[in-house]
């Protein structure tokens, strides 16, 4: 696991810190290509520049989101922003179904917007795969 990712999972409240733990183990699990770092202060995953998936804590609950999420065809995920991102909000380490998740990971390599050039390409957001 990045270190970064580790010393931002380490910051979060014990129940909020297993989650993300969880999720960082799982994620690395089903992206073992995909490089991760904290971008914008929260740990997010990337395939060739491109982000795939990250975490982070809001008010009551840790959210995962996936940036091209909302065309995958795998149930679960809710429509979030403006553009092609859906996520899940989780409250305990138990919420998190990790054959659900796996499926998302799998998916998420198949269908990608290319976010990296979306400010390139003044806002219009193209389909990758």
């Amino acid at each position: 696991m990045n270190p970064d990712t580790r010393k931002y999972n380490e910051t979060q409240w014990p129940s909020d810190e297993e989650i993300c733990h969880k999720l960082a183990v799982e994620i690395n699990r089903g992206l073992p290509n995909a490089m991760n770092k904290i971008w914008h202060a929260h740990p997010v995953w990337f395939i060739d520049g491109n982000p795939i998936v990250g975490y982070g804590k809001l008010k009551n609950c840790i959210r995962l989101m996936f940036w091209s999420g909302q065309s995958f065809e795998t149930d679960g995920l809710k429509k979030t922003g403006s553009f092609k991102a859906a996520e899940i909000r989780f409250t305990s380490v138990e919420d998190i179904d990790p054959k659900q998740l796996a499926r998302w990971l799998k998916e998420s390599m198949l269908v990608q917007w290319d976010y990296k050039n979306i400010v390139k390409r003044k806002g219009r957001l193209d389909r990758l795969l």
